[in-house]
């Protein structure tokens, strides 16, 4: 079935009409109680051999044409557009104070600082219109914004797995990486303290542990069900309906030392 519903016509090259329609159509098992001693594997060559059922496609056609129109559907304006890098880059910036910002709305708590790491972006956003088919190749994942109240401590340990990665976007603090190092470490413009509190905003993956980031595993989370990708999406719509284009720039968040 899957490799039919990669060959539909009408859902041109963007895969994640085919995600879309897996999940209308299909119910990921519970493997909960599965017996897992023994797996087993088999591999299909995708290639033009392969028969296109047409009264599969037939049926999948009204469900791929709505698919199509939702993800075309223009919800901003890029003036240059955004691309990533490191140390800093104008998407990681977007990408940071969208989670920061929305997250401080949905949580209606004040969030000292957010994280995205560097991984975890995809692709980029283009100049001109922005769809939510970019936002969704921008973030293919389904991970959830999460909010984690850590030391200054573990911060400093997160923040230097980020310099050792050579930078991730960040809002909320500036740094400079010197010999995979995070120093000069300032939030909201004030020292980093060892022993202070700090409530920051991360995805579920990374706050799991995720992306070698064990210090932030088995520390408790705020969890709303949030997904990153649809604060991306209203933070771009936010903006939007305010009459402005999205325009960023570097800011000296992260730098690498001289």
């Amino acid at each position: 079935m899957y490799l039919e519903l990669c060959k539909i016509e009408v859902m041109g090259k963007n895969c994640f009409s085919c995600f879309l329609l897996l999940n209308i159509f299909f119910i990921t098992p519970d493997t909960s109680f599965c017996q897992t001693s023994v797996i087993e594997f088999k591999d299909y060559t995708i290639d033009k051999q392969i028969k296109v059922d047409s009264s599969f496609i037939t049926m999948l056609s009204p469900y791929a044409d709505s698919i199509k129109h939702s993800m075309n559907t223009v919800i901003g304006f890029s003036i240059t557009g955004l691309t990533k890098h490191q140390p800093e880059s104008t998407l990681g910036n977007f990408m940071a104070d969208a989670m920061r910002i929305m997250a401080e709305k949905k949580f209606n708590k004040k969030i000292a600082a957010s994280f995205v790491n560097y991984g975890g972006i995809r692709s980029y956003i283009p100049k001109g219109d922005i769809t939510v088919g970019t936002v969704y190749e921008l973030m293919p994942f389904d991970n959830l914004i999460v909010l984690q109240e850590v030391s200054g401590k573990i911060l400093q340990q997160l923040l230097d797995k980020t310099a050792a990665s050579g930078g991730w976007p960040v809002a909320g603090i500036t740094l400079t990486i010197k010999e995979k190092k995070a120093v000069n470490v300032l939030i909201d413009d004030k020292p980093i303290d060892e022993n202070a509190k700090y409530v920051i905003a991360n995805t579920d993956y990374v706050a799991n542990g995720g992306d070698d980031c064990s210090m932030l595993k088995g520390i408790s989370v705020q969890n709303i069900n949030y997904l990153y990708r649809d604060a991306l999406i209203e933070y771009i719509l936010f903006i939007t309906k305010q009459g402005k284009p999205i325009s960023v720039k570097t800011e000296n968040r992260v730098v690498y030392a001289n």
